[in-house]
């Protein structure tokens, strides 16, 4: 069941409730509705209390910037990330979401503003001669004209408003840490295409190296058939070899034209814009260090958190707006006009209408549905904060996996580049072997296919080592700040060290404490 009782005091009324009085009375009844019962235990999780020196160690290190890609010294790649942000359709859409926020803000802040209206109105009627109204006026024909100006101004005594505005100005944020979301993933998915055409390169030049000595290894076995040393079948194996080089070099120039119309959609343009990209120049892999205090410093270096955090803001607003539903609700309004029929009396003095008063709306009967509200805007709360402490364990997950990862590539490679030079060593012997006629054919083709696959697994390793350096600067924030970008959570000391999330939204409430028991 729900139901409201209106009080409306008109000014000009000698029995007219006084204002004082009826807020008072309003305010008495108001306690037959409370939210008593209804709250959270859910606080956020203190990420300086999630154990991660072992796997993210202090090494100070600096935090990526914007500049993170110059690190690389390759100078297309940093144009291809400006290009890339410059105008993208990603972006757009999230600019647009972060103007609908915007739209919302303003939205909720004229609700606090008072608002004035003008009204016309012309009405031709005529009588019933049998009705309500005499002759002369009954079975005539008459014209009314009305002119009014309205104006009304919720007061907003317990800020429901105004917390509702804080509530879209979090939510505002939150589209804002988004759209640097989308910007850090943007600019890190370009770097890792990039990188993958420069593996695909790599790779077209080791194939291209093992056609040419493919190439050698044939003009070697035609001479030792010619000498009959060799038969047809070391030359057609010899022949098969070369075309499957050749055919591996088809596909990976196949494979670069793939990639680079990956690259140009990535920047927002048409394939063509691929097409047009230089061959990658980056540099070996840098050696990684770790920025000081990772897991707090981090709050503030990804958006994907800044955004979790302006999410539990505005439901802690929406709270406190919730909470002010329960108590009175007072409106002035007004209006002044004329009214007259027929057009000779229409703007006479005696013509004139005037109205004023407050209007007191009090929820008596409505705790049902005033309190099933209130429990979702709990609800949302909890799940902000659930949220928000997935998130952060994520990140860091993501940062130690990176770390991980690159420490682990490092090590391959030590033995990567061994093997290989190993293999290097001991194809060239089984080449000078076979041309002196003191080995077959098959050792010098054992020889080619490990040398063939230890390079690659070295360019590989080198490949992913770039790779995964680049997702750890993703992981720590790709350049984000929020202090430097203005979007810092107000409630970051909140968030890190509350233990009752329920008492850190009563804490910062604007709403009077009653001790009568009405809340």
């Amino acid at each position: 069941m729900s139901a409201f009782l209106r009080f409306t005091a008109q000014l000009p009324r000698q029995r007219a409730i006084p204002c004082a009085a009826a807020l008072a009375l309003a305010t008495t009844l108001s306690g037959c509705v409370t939210w008593h019962g209804i709250g959270s235990d859910k606080s956020t999780t203190d990420a300086n209390r999630l154990d991660a020196h072992l796997s993210i160690p202090a090494q100070g290190g600096k935090w990526p910037d914007a500049s993170w890609a110059d690190q690389f010294g390759d100078p297309q790649l940093s144009q291809l990330i400006a290009e890339g942000l410059a105008d993208n359709p990603s972006i757009a859409q999230a600019k647009a979401r972060i103007e609908k926020a915007s739209s919302f803000v303003q939205t909720e802040h004229a609700a606090e503003l008072p608002t004035v209206s003008g009204q016309y109105s012309w009405n031709r009627e005529l009588y019933s001669a049998n009705a309500l109204f005499p002759p002369p006026y009954g079975g005539s024909w008459y014209s009314e004209n009305k002119g009014l100006i309205t104006a009304s101004w919720d007061l907003d005594l317990w800020g429901k408003h105004r917390e509702a505005t804080s509530g879209a100005v979090s939510q505002q944020k939150v589209a804002e840490a988004d759209e640097q979301e989308v910007r850090v993933t943007l600019s890190t998915s370009i770097a890792q295409t990039y990188n993958e055409l420069a593996r695909d390169y790599a790779l077209l030049d080791v194939a291209q190296r093992e056609t040419e000595a493919r190439d050698e290894v044939g003009r070697i076995t035609v001479g030792r058939v010619a000498a009959g040393l060799d038969t047809q079948v070391e030359r057609r194996t010899s022949d098969g070899n070369i075309a499957a080089s050749r055919a591996s070099i088809t596909q990976l120039e196949g494979q670069i034209t793939a990639t680079r119309y990956q690259l140009a959609a990535l920047l927002g343009k048409g394939p063509d814009r691929g097409l047009s990209i230089a061959k990658p120049t980056m540099d070996p892999k840098s050696d990684i260090t770790l920025p000081d205090n990772v897991p707090a410093n981090l709050l503030s270096r990804r958006p994907d958190l800044v955004a979790a955090r302006w999410t539990i803001d505005a439901t802690q607003h929406d709270i406190k707006s919730a909470k002010a539903e329960f108590l009175p609700d007072v409106n002035l309004a007004g209006l002044a006009g004329f009214d007259a029929f027929g057009w000779s009396n229409f703007l006479k003095f005696d013509s004139r209408q005037f109205q004023a008063g407050p209007a007191i709306d009090i929820p008596i009967f409505a705790g049902g549905a005033l309190r099933a509200n209130l429990k979702g805007k709990y609800a949302d709360f909890d799940l902000a904060v659930a949220e928000y402490n997935q998130t952060l364990v994520n990140a860091l997950s993501d940062v130690a996996t990176q770390v991980a990862a690159i420490r682990s590539t490092d090590r391959q490679l030590v033995d990567a580049q061994a093997a290989y030079d190993a293999t290097r060593h001991a194809y060239d012997l089984a080449v000078v072997r076979y041309k002196a006629g003191l080995s077959p054919q098959l050792q010098v083709l054992n020889a080619d296919q490990n040398l063939l696959a230890q390079e690659q697994g070295v360019v590989s390793l080198k490949m992913n080592r770039r790779s995964q350096q680049i997702a750890l600067i993703k992981s720590l924030g790709g350049g984000f700040d929020a202090d430097a970008t203005g979007l810092n959570p107000p409630l970051a000391g909140a968030l890190k060290n509350s233990d009752d999330a329920a008492s850190a939204v009563q804490a910062t409430s604007t709403e009077p404490q009653a001790s009568n028991g009405t809340h």
